[in-house]
């Protein structure tokens, strides 16, 4: 293809990620669904070529920033605390899966390797990150439930990676070691987790001395694809590493950043991660003519795989509810027994869980790293593709539904202070500053407004948190007329620059602080 063309044809699927995006959002259904589905579409226009992923470049460019996106935003005490939990469904679960679906897969194919069906339940175990992202999005979830899926998102490509790599090896020489492979996942694992904290560690102190905001917020997109290639480079697990930089560069980066870095980074990050997300789904739905072609066209499929395939789904899917069902009542069991080691989901939790398993570009990058002489390739291929294109239309779109039928509540640890309670505490200290300030060395009190308004924000505050619930209402109103005030004031500061009565620089040092205030208000009313 030439490079104008692809040039046209990266526009013409941006123009496509708006429409399907726009689409999607007065529909009322999840993005993820319309990309996926109108990708598919747009797969077998004519004139259009047959788009074919490079498994190991989408890997490198995609999975990096996006998981270090989640892990900079993740609740690192939250983390820590269900770290049990997380693992459980990260490495117990995604074990779990491969082993019941190379059972299930050798049961309908005997004629297939046993070491080749475990790799096909290696490429579907792992419920992908960015699928996660996009409907976590668009519901509300209790805490524990959203750390959980959150954490085993983030962690369990590298569980899902490394037993596909023994599964293809031990089909392609014919030996397996239980051992070995238990010795060498846990030094991927170790090392990664190393190699992660020494890259976020190098990357916090040097983002400390750039002092150039521009230069910070580009460093702070480098680290995830530094983080990975170091791990790889140095053979231990890249995802790993790259989720463990990104705790540790979200832990310090509210000492690291100044309020402008983080503002404009934090724009800079919601517009590509958006675009990343976007273009991943897309390209999975224009790689289905491709799949299809190469196992020989959508007749064989049915004809030779349907069987098999729909096998795969439906074992994945139930694996998922046993383990997390069986791991439930394990814990309610030792609860029972006088060892409360963690309170069990219940069972709406955990159908909740069990349902949110989607599968994305992970599983179809690893199918298509595949070797052209390993037993039962297109198999795998078409399982892949099926496997993400019915949990991303099914559990994608139901999973709202599902997450409302339970009718969860959040009884997850609270904090000690609430967010009022907190507000006053940062008002004080405020207050202290000011007050320290506000005299001359001769007693003389130099800023009198000043203090003036930093001591009534912090007894408006105290009196907040001494009644949140009236708190609550007048916060919402008090916001409300915020905004107003800033729409108000945005309007006459147009129609003076239109009247050209003030600067065009003017207008932008205005509009800035109007803009400030805005985002201020906003994020106050949301809390």
């Amino acid at each position: 293809m030439h490079p104008a063309e692809t040039f046209e044809l990266v526009f013409t699927l941006l123009l496509a990620i708006l429409a399907l995006h726009w689409f999607a959002e007065r529909a009322k259904l999840p993005p993820s669904v319309a990309l996926l589905v109108g990708g598919g579409a747009l797969a077998f226009l004519p004139g259009l070529p047959v788009i074919e992923l490079d498994p190991e470049l989408v890997l490198v460019l995609f999975l990096p920033p996006l998981l270090m996106d989640g892990a900079y935003y993740t609740a690192l005490a939250a983390f820590r605390r269900h770290s049990a939990g997380i693992l459980s469904l990260a490495i117990g679960a995604v074990v779990f899966t491969t082993l019941v679906v190379g059972l299930v897969v050798h049961w309908l194919v005997p004629a297939l390797p046993w070491a080749a069906c475990f790799a096909l339940g290696a490429i579907v175990s792992p419920p992908d990150a960015v699928s996660a992202r996009a409907v976590l999005q668009r519901v509300k979830l209790p805490r524990r439930l959203t750390t959980l899926l959150e954490g085993e998102s983030l962690l369990n490509d590298a569980s899902g990676l490394v037993l596909f790599r023994f599964a293809v090896a031990a089909a392609l020489t014919g030996s397996f070691d239980a051992v070995d492979a238990s010795l060498e996942f846990g030094f991927l694992a170790i090392g990664g987790v190393v190699v992660g904290a020494v890259v976020g560690g190098a990357w916090t102190f040097l983002l400390r001395r750039l002092g150039d905001e521009t230069l910070m917020i580009l460093a702070s997109l480098i680290l995830g694809w530094a983080a990975y290639l170091a791990g790889e480079a140095i053979h231990v697990s890249g995802v790993i590493s790259t989720v463990t930089a990104g705790l540790v560069f979200g832990w310090y980066q509210h000492v690291v950043f100044t309020a402008s870095v983080r503002i404009r980074a934090g724009a800079f990050w919601h517009v590509m991660v958006f675009l990343m997300e976007a273009m991943i789904f897309i390209l999975i739905g224009l790689s289905l003519r491709g799949v299809l072609e190469r196992v020989g066209g959508f007749e064989t499929v049915l004809a030779t795989m349907a069987v098999p395939v729909v096998g795969v789904i439906v074992a994945m899917t139930l694996a998922r509810f046993v383990w997390i069902f069986g791991c439930d009542a394990v814990l309610a069991l030792l609860n029972r027994l006088g060892f409360p080691i963690d309170d069990p989901l219940g069972p709406r939790a955990a159908t909740v869980m069990s349902w949110a398993g989607m599968r994305g570009v992970v599983t179809l990058a690893v199918a298509l790293t595949v070797p052209e002489t390993m037993p039962g390739r297109d198999l795998m291929l078409v399982a892949a593709f099926a496997a993400i294109l019915v949990t991303v239309l099914l559990q994608g779109t139901t999973l709202g539904l599902v997450i409302r039928a339970a009718n969860l509540s959040d009884r997850g640890v609270r904090p000690a202070l609430s967010l009022a309670q907190a507000e006053a505490a940062v008002a004080a200290a405020q207050l202290v500053a000011v007050r320290s300030q506000a005299y001359t060395d001769d007693g003389t009190l130099a800023h009198p407004r000043l203090l003036e308004g930093f001591q009534r924000r912090a007894d408006q505050a105290f009196q907040n948190a001494d009644d949140e619930d009236t708190f609550v209402d007048e916060i919402t109103a008090h916001y409300d007329l915020v905004l107003e005030a800033v729409r108000a004031g945005r309007a006459e500061l147009v129609r003076l620059h239109r009247a050209h009565q003030i600067s065009d620089e003017t207008l932008h040092d205005l509009e800035r602080d109007l803009d400030l205030e805005e985002l201020s208000a906003t994020a106050a009313k949301s809390l």
